[in-house]
């Protein structure tokens, strides 16, 4: 008998079962190569500096519309920390490729997944058996899936956060560039499915380096005929410390959409100043989470430096991530706290919430019209830091 099984058979029956399933569970781990039927591509990169946050990893899932499934950046005296707050690879197999539904929308509750060609919701006219909504763009019919609801009895079905959750990246490609890596890849969406006007190649670059992570998206029109277009991306970013109360959030905006409540999240098409409210978030040292909840859309931007930032601050943790949106064509910011939970997503997008829905009247919504052999850009960048002294001993207001 070999000396390890001859170990095992000394150990009492339950310490043996344990061990078999933690040996089982490392084997699944490891054999985690791909999601969505292609292979996951990490980024990395080696730490250079010991005296500043870096990034270290991305991690890509381009079965699932180039999902970014996580981020890590090195703090010195911490090592590797997580900045999205997203389950471990096998557990975002199980999700994703076994219990998810055939629109993919398990793949907007982890990680930061992509959403074209509209973000947020969308409402319509439901079809008799539940399973699309029918809307309008300029005389056209746009047919959806209703993949979404809320959750108090009576909720309207309606369509949610894009249609290149379950989409397939081709031409998948990892470069190494000065002092990083970086992943190109197309989606060819065409008409998404028939749910959408015209045809859409979408043109992914998610670049890592010591001081960034990048993400930017090139829509571009291929087909006959005008089109809508909004892109943005669905971040979780994690609180380290799993203190969230005193989280602290900043997002630069002077106005916020009203809604109907929090379960719908549906806009009423008013736009509200935010001063005097608790959606004005503008401090420069932004502002404590505490116990309040939002599910909110901003707008009426503050851009400076070429960029709208919104900042996700942990000062128990002496974390910091800037969000810089900085293609000119994001409009709103939408950010998704519950008091629940551990995280804080942000959204750089185009348009606001229904952006076709008659309640905004003649409001510009955000989504851009492309004609055929157009294109537009959407640009984020990610930096992690330490607060200053001031961000971290900051008093709550």
């Amino acid at each position: 008998m070999k000396p390890f099984v001859r170990t095992l058979a000394l150990l009492p029956l339950a310490l043996t079962v344990w061990i078999a399933f933690s040996f089982a569970q490392q084997g699944r781990a490891q054999a985690v190569t791909e999601i969505g039927g292609q292979k996951i591509v990490t980024l990395t990169r080696t730490v250079a500096s010991t005296t500043k946050p870096e990034f270290t990893s991305v991690t890509v899932l381009p079965g699932r519309g180039m999902e970014v499934l996580q981020i890590t950046a090195n703090f010195p005296g911490k090592g590797n920390v997580d900045v999205l707050a997203s389950p471990d690879l096998a557990s975002a197999a199980k999700i994703l490729d076994q219990e998810d539904n055939e629109i993919g929308g398990r793949a907007y509750t982890m990680g930061a997944a992509f959403l074209v060609p509209y973000p947020n919701r969308i409402r319509g006219k439901l079809s008799a058996d539940g399973k699309t909504i029918t809307t309008e763009w300029e005389g056209h019919t746009l047919t959806l899936p209703a993949n979404s609801m809320g959750r108090n009895p009576g909720a309207e079905r309606h369509a949610m956060h894009g249609l290149i959750l379950k989409a397939k990246t081709d031409e998948v490609r990892v470069t190494d560039i000065p002092g990083g890596q970086q992943v190109t890849g197309v989606v060819y969406a065409g008409d998404f499915g028939g749910h959408w006007l015209s045809k859409t190649d979408l043109d992914f670059t998610i670049t890592l380096t010591a001081e960034a992570v990048d993400a930017r998206i090139v829509a571009k029109n291929v087909g006959h005929e005008a089109e809508p277009i909004a892109i943005a991306w669905h971040p979780y970013f994690n609180l380290p410390s799993g203190d969230r109360t005193q989280a602290r959030v900043r997002v630069p905006a002077s106005t916020v959409a009203q809604v109907n409540n929090y379960d719908s999240v549906f806009p009423t098409g008013k736009i509200l100043p935010v001063e005097g409210t608790r959606f004005d978030l503008r401090a420069p040292a932004g502002k404590p989470l505490a116990n309040v909840s939002f599910d909110d859309n901003w707008s009426h931007l503050e851009w400076k430096g070429g960029a709208v930032t919104v900042q996700v601050i942990d000062p128990a943790a002496h974390y910091g991530v800037n969000i810089e949106g900085l293609s000119p064509e994001i409009r709103t910011i939408q950010v998704y706290a519950p008091p629940a939970k551990e995280f804080v997503a942000v959204e750089d997008q185009y348009n606001f919430g229904d952006p076709f829905g008659k309640e905004w009247g003649t409001t510009d919504t955000g989504m851009v019209t492309l004609k055929p052999g157009e294109s537009t850009k959407w640009h984020v960048r990610l930096h992690v830091y330490v607060p200053a002294c001031a961000f971290a001993r900051a008093r709550l207001p």
